[in-house]
């Protein structure tokens, strides 16, 4: 799980992400004589661009982890030394210095990435993990970006811009692919990965409490991390004894409840403590909750959650 933390937590800062470019012969055609090779930032000084395609070089939206590249972008370059990024906290654009690294690496918004193409109506831009000056190798930094301008999505391509931004055919049959595993293996946490859309606790008795926990962050870092490590607060009251837990369960497609990991427990009280939460999961919690399991492009899978479990006399 660590692993899963470190990449989500270095993937999540970043707030421009980047993928492959694909334009037609016709269109290139259609271009000005300026090389694209050739075109810098100044070419397309005052051009807004929004973000269409947000992957990793496979061309998927999603990682093993259940992790999404979701595709929120819109930049604009201002020269000499500006770019301009939607905030959706201030619902308006927000200005940053544009800082010239090496080669095609820049840096803005306290983030680096590499510039892979520019045209007129187009950027490719590729998001790069940089740790004490140095790119980090893999994953963190295989993260792709594709921006069009407004005019080229709807007169030339005559489409929105939010369907471009959906998840494609490959994103439905890589996460069935993990689905199906999650079927064939439903209580093993190595097999379970993220829902996009979490599981849901839904009490069935009035002596039953549950709260979803939020994150104090960003609007866009609270929806990422909510998913990715949903943990909830519940409490039973009239409950056969007085006892707070805190473990983490895999919750499969029937709503069943796997107890994974106990925390501030010793090795060798651990078969016990599992034992016994186990049970509180199988007698109260499937006893007392409807359970939903956890889906992906509404695709039900098993999943990860963490939960806070009080009990009151």
């Amino acid at each position: 799980m660590s692993f899963k933390r470190t990449f989500f937590i270095a993937t999540l800062v970043s707030v421009t992400l980047y993928a492959c470019n694909n334009q037609s012969e016709k269109k290139t055609k259609a271009k000005d004589d300026t090389p694209t090779e050739s075109l810098t930032f100044r070419d397309v000084d005052g051009v807004r661009f929004y973000e269409v395609k947000r992957r990793f070089s496979n061309g998927l939206s999603f990682n093993k982890d259940g992790f999404m590249l979701v595709p929120t972008w819109i930049i604009e370059y201002k020269a000499p030394d500006t770019m301009l990024a939607y905030s959706p906290e201030k619902r308006g654009m927000e200005a940053f210095y544009l800082q010239f690294d090496h080669g095609r690496v820049y840096n803005f918004a306290r983030e680096f990435f590499r510039v892979k193409m520019i045209a007129k109506d187009s950027l490719v831009l590729q998001r790069l993990q940089v740790d004490a000056r140095v790119i980090t190798k893999g994953e963190v930094s295989d993260v792709n970006c594709t921006y069009y301008t407004k005019d080229y999505i709807e007169k030339v391509l005559k489409t929105t811009i939010g369907e471009l931004q959906r998840p494609t055919k490959l994103d439905t049959a890589f996460i069935k692919k993990l689905s199906a595993a999650t079927y064939k293996y439903p209580s093993n946490p190595d097999t379970a990965f993220a829902a996009t859309e979490p599981v849901v606790f839904e009490p069935n008795s009035k002596n039953v409490k549950v709260e979803k926990l939020a994150y104090a962050d960003s609007a866009h870092a609270k929806k990422s991390y909510a998913y990715m490590y949903p943990e909830y607060r519940i409490e039973i009251n009239k409950s056969y004894k007085a006892f707070r837990f805190r473990f983490s369960v895999v919750v499969d497609v029937k709503g069943n409840l796997y107890v994974t990991r106990i925390e501030g427990v010793l090795p060798e009280d651990m078969p016990a403590r599992k034992k016994l939460i186990q049970g509180i999961a199988d007698v109260y919690l499937k006893n007392l909750l409807q359970i939903k399991p956890g889906t992906t492009m509404g695709i039900p899978h098993s999943s990860e959650v963490t939960i806070n479990l009080v009990g009151n006399l």
